[in-house]
């Protein structure tokens, strides 16, 4: 999978948004992102977002809104978060992302994020998490169906900020999380992706740890799961916080049936020096998974029960 072509445009974009209106709704323009969601009020609308640097943030009470940046990449949101959790705090019907950068979020109780989902289905796509606590976060306790698409989390994690970990993806429902064509890298702490989720899809993702430190697993379904996991490449650090396991199963608990999750078409190695010798899935469900052809690379074992 290439590498995400946003990159080239932090280094790019100018500091002051273009026009005193960056923010446009149906051709109405406002200065500050607040004021075009609370515009929306019940409604369905798209916010287009100029390019600039946005030290600001908003809450989504209700309808379903697109923040969407007039030119991918470009639309830079950075450090304040509303409520002490997040840019954009989204309780509405639904939301879309699309095109934004996210970066420098830290709060007190270490969850500073670029995107807290609290309520409706969220789709995220082409979008950048950088250098912060966690990039997505929350869930509801419903049947929320959340996508994420062609989209970078980069310098994400920790677990010596607060009593809890923090991590690049941390997501909760009863519904469902896709994460496709998405790249993970210099993770500082935590899980790159942890899922408390019945049904999950992770494909033709880039996983690299290199450049990670304190890190802890890749993948996380500490409640159990079934779908897939398919057609991804993970390059395990040697800064690991824990490097027992790749891709782990029901750590913490078994809400989740894991019957047939399909592990297949990945590619696995470890970083150049790395000696030690992780599972590349740990499974503590004990239920019957669909482990396929995985390529691993030297000192990888395949599976392992616990």
């Amino acid at each position: 999978m290439k590498r995400s072509l946003l990159a080239f445009a932090l280094f790019a974009v100018p500091a002051f948004a273009q026009g005193s209106a960056p923010f446009t709704v149906n051709g109405q323009g406002f200065a500050t992102l607040q004021d075009a969601v609370s515009s929306i009020r019940m409604g369905t609308a798209t916010i287009l977002i100029a390019p600039g640097t946005y030290r600001q943030c908003a809450v989504q009470a209700g309808g379903h809104i697109t923040f969407k940046a007039v030119k991918p990449g470009t639309a830079i949101f950075e450090a304040v978060a509303c409520e002490d959790k997040a840019a954009l705090v989204l309780r509405g019907q639904g939301s879309v992302v699309d095109g934004l950068v996210f970066r420098g979020y830290r709060v007190a109780d270490g969850n500073g994020a670029g995107i807290r989902t609290e309520m409706g289905n969220l789709t995220v796509t082409n979008a950048m998490f950088l250098d912060s606590q966690e990039g997505i976060l929350g869930g509801e306790p419903t049947a929320q169906t959340i996508v994420i698409d062609h989209s970078t989390f980069a310098g994400l994690g920790q677990c010596d900020e607060s009593p809890g970990c923090s991590h690049a993806i941390y997501l909760a429902n009863k519904g469902s999380v896709t994460i496709t064509n998405s790249r993970f890298e210099r993770g500082t702490g935590g899980h790159y992706v942890k899922l408390r989720v019945p049904t999950v899809s992770i494909a033709d993702n880039s996983f690299d740890d290199t450049a990670g430190r304190k890190t802890n697993y890749m993948i996380d379904l500490p409640e159990g799961a079934t779908g897939l996991i398919a057609r991804n490449t993970f390059v395990q650090g040697r800064n690991k916080e824990n490097h027992t396991g790749l891709i782990v199963v029901a750590a913490e608990a078994k809400t989740y049936r894991s019957t047939g999750l399909r592990v297949d078409g990945n590619d696995a190695r470890l970083a150049p020096g790395d000696s030690t010798s992780p599972a590349f899935v740990a499974d503590y469900s004990h239920d019957r998974l669909a482990i396929g052809a995985n390529r691993l690379g030297a000192g990888l074992r395949p599976f392992e029960t616990r």
